[in-house]
């Protein structure tokens, strides 16, 4: 079985990334720059945005965090995020998730610009994505594409199963590859016999957020199957939805946990920012 770790595909793209911005820079004068905005004192949050500060420097963009406490208001939050969208010189605006329960995601995700939602959060962007005419791709889910694209993988003419419907990883995620002309299979927690109608897939891609959740009864032997679920046990060792004990060697390729698909959502992050800053220059 081969592990597709994230790390080879981030180097190769971070070099072209950091070439790209040069040349933008060289040619327009200006600086890509990312604001991420942050509520509270989540540690792993605040672990994620120092490391999408430190990946910005590296590909020469500017960057700014922008804290609040846990106790700051809705209104307080909104206001930030009015100006950052008025301000010419910000060309990319994420909010870090989560969110303090004040906060309602159904609000929030009309915060921001949709031309500066370089997290494709924004309902107008998720739209264009289903379209087939993305502005900016998905964080997580264009990371897998990017993915399976440097190891050699197409999903066209094959069947895939996603595991989840949220409207940050799973939605998405079908759209692209059945953009990818790609069968597609969803499965969540109203699907009848979900091990079966999974066990039909090619590709099989688990964003349930539930532990270990993926046995080997789910997964065809070949298939390929891509973790997106990130957790951690009591002794701190992290983990992701796929049972890496159950599945053994019957999928052909398998993303690990970490190392697999997590570092690769900061990088398409960035890369959605220069592609902001080229579209308003």
């Amino acid at each position: 079985m081969i592990k597709l770790t994230a790390k080879p595909v981030i180097e190769k793209r971070r070099a072209q990334l950091a070439a790209d911005t040069a040349a933008f820079k060289a040619k327009s004068g200006k600086t890509p720059h990312l604001s991420v905005v942050l509520v509270g004192e989540d540690p792993a949050s605040r672990i994620y945005v120092a490391n999408k500060s430190k990946a910005a420097e590296l590909v020469g963009f500017t960057h700014k965090t922008i804290l609040f406490p846990a106790s700051a208001t809705p209104t307080e939050v909104k206001a930030k995020i009015d100006a950052l969208n008025r301000d010419p010189k910000v060309n990319g605006i994420l909010v870090q998730r989560p969110l303090p329960k004040a906060y309602v995601e159904s609000e929030v995700m009309f915060w921001v610009d949709p031309k500066k939602d370089v997290d494709c959060l924004h309902p107008e962007n998720l739209g264009l994505v289903v379209a087939g005419q993305p502005r900016f791709v998905p964080c997580t889910p264009g990371g897998i594409m990017v993915m399976l694209e440097h190891y050699g993988y197409s999903v066209a003419k094959k069947v895939a199963c996603v595991i989840g419907r949220s409207s940050i990883v799973g939605k998405p995620l079908a759209a692209l590859l059945l953009n990818d002309n790609a069968t597609i299979m969803q499965v969540h927690r109203s699907t009848q016999n979900p091990e079966s109608v999974c066990r039909q897939a090619d590709f099989v891609f688990v964003a349930a957020g539930a532990p270990r959740m993926l046995k080997k009864e789910w997964v065809k032997p070949g298939a390929v199957v891509i973790d997106v679920g990130i957790h951690r046990d009591e002794t701190g060792k992290v983990f992701g939805d796929v049972d890496t004990d159950s599945v053994g060697e019957i999928p052909s390729a398998l993303t690990p946990v970490p190392g697999g698909v997590g570092p690769m959502t900061i990088q398409v992050l960035l890369e959605n920012t220069l592609r902001s800053a080229k579209l308003r220059s």
